[in-house]
């Protein structure tokens, strides 16, 4: 993943990813029209597909909803980094295919900075500043579900392999 860093500040909520009054609706391609609209009502204008939010402590807080991750991935974010981050966000992402990096240096990274995340070896480098920064790599179990696009996809792909066994 390479993209240009997008930076937000500590306990982003899920309210902030995406605000309630859009909840009618779980239409991925609807809620990536809002996506951090209440932190930056310019943000979906502004961003690429590709880019990556950073941000501070316990990002994705407040309420389980699994819009949150569905919304910054129908957008087109491809990862975020922060400290740490809610246990249920942090599920909820993986589970929707929408990587998500624990790195502590996070004060080190601008806004408008280009970084590229290596997810395998657990490496993100900030080429604007040509710094890199290790973190834990994610399980391997867990970057398969990225690799599939989430737990469904990584759930179909697996029917489709015991089918084809059983054949």
């Amino acid at each position: 993943m390479r993209g240009k860093v997008w930076k937000f500040g500590d306990n982003i909520d899920t309210d902030l990813i995406i605000a309630a009054r859009y909840l009618n609706t779980s239409e991925p391609s609807e809620l990536a029209k809002h996506v951090m609209e209440d932190a930056d009502p310019e943000f979906v204008n502004k961003m690429q597909k590709g880019d990556i939010i950073v941000a501070g402590e316990n990002f994705g807080c407040g309420s389980s909803r699994e819009h949150a991750p569905i919304a910054l991935k129908a957008a087109g974010v491809s990862a975020i980094i922060a400290p740490t981050f809610a246990r249920i966000f942090y599920r909820n992402a993986f589970n929707m295919g929408l990587p998500i990096f624990e790195l502590a240096e996070v004060d080190e990274i601008s806004e408008g900075d280009i970084v590229h995340i290596d997810m395998e070896n657990g490496l993100v480098v900030n080429e604007t500043t040509g710094k890199s920064y290790k973190f834990v790599p994610i399980p391997e179990f867990m970057q398969e579900l990225v690799e599939a696009g989430g737990l469904i996809e990584y759930a179909k792909a697996e029917m489709a392999k015991k089918e084809a066994k059983s054949e």
